[in-house]
């Protein structure tokens, strides 16, 4: 999704695909907007979105496989995936027999975790594989701060 945590997480794949001599296979997938998957054909105007939205997702794709190959990476795929993001991902990770999915977590917090979830979580609870989950450091530092302040 472009954010700093999945940068981390893209940079935490090429070496752990690096160190074990793995496949290193990047996925982006376009986020539709609910309204476009509810109703289809009602606005007309759908089709250019989605194929905007498709483009600039390619776009994504190639920028990020560019920079695994620029950190020393091999690229054995690239995959665009278009829908939800935990589906795909799980989905994708079915079809290649993936061992580890590598992915960043921005962490909401408070109403809007609890209202929207966490994609990371819902890839943990239906991927078929282990999955490891890349926050950036200064998040993961302050969680951990907040955490000894609250006693845990």
């Amino acid at each position: 999704d472009g954010s700093e945590e999945a940068e981390l997480a893209a940079l935490r794949a090429v070496d752990l695909a690096e160190k074990t001599d793995s496949e290193l296979h990047v996925v982006h997938v376009g986020v539709v907007p609910l309204f476009l998957e509810s109703y289809p054909g009602t606005l007309g105007y759908e089709r250019r979105i989605y194929k905007q939205i498709e483009e600039e997702s390619r776009q994504r794709l190639r920028e990020l496989s560019w920079r695994v190959k620029v950190a020393g990476g091999t690229v054995a795929g690239s995959h665009l995936r278009m829908g939800a993001v935990d589906l795909e991902i799980v989905s994708l990770a079915k079809e290649l027999g993936a061992d580890l999915i590598v992915m960043g977590c921005r962490g909401h917090r408070g109403i809007r975790r609890a209202i929207e979830g966490s994609i990371s979580d819902r890839v943990i609870r239906h991927a078929p594989c282990p999955v490891l989950v890349v926050r950036s450091h200064e998040r993961a530092e302050a969680f951990k701060r907040s955490a000894l302040l609250q006693g845990g």
